[in-house]
């Protein structure tokens, strides 16, 4: 018999909150998946909310950039234009 046994353990998460629970079963039946997978969501989706986003004008000026680079079409997008979309 080995004198050492290596054994891998998983870190859990024990909630011993019958209201925590209930929210996590409440989310997993949303999720039609597990409470363990709710959480994690759940979890992930709270720390994408709290993290620092990019600046709105930062997003929309980096948007601007991939747009003026494609260059001008040289077409006019007048009333014809518009209209012809609607076939009238």
């Amino acid at each position: 018999m080995p004198c050492c046994l290596h054994v891998k353990v998983r870190h859990a998460l024990l909630l011993r909150s019958r209201e925590v629970d209930g929210l996590a079963a409440r989310l997993a039946s949303c999720f039609g998946t597990t409470k363990t997978e709710a959480v994690r969501r759940a979890l992930a989706n709270q720390i994408a909310r709290t993290e620092p986003k990019v600046p709105m004008a930062e997003r929309i000026r980096d948007i601007q950039g991939r747009i003026a680079a494609r260059g001008r079409t040289g077409l006019e997008a007048g009333e014809a234009f518009f209209d012809s979309l609607n076939d009238e």
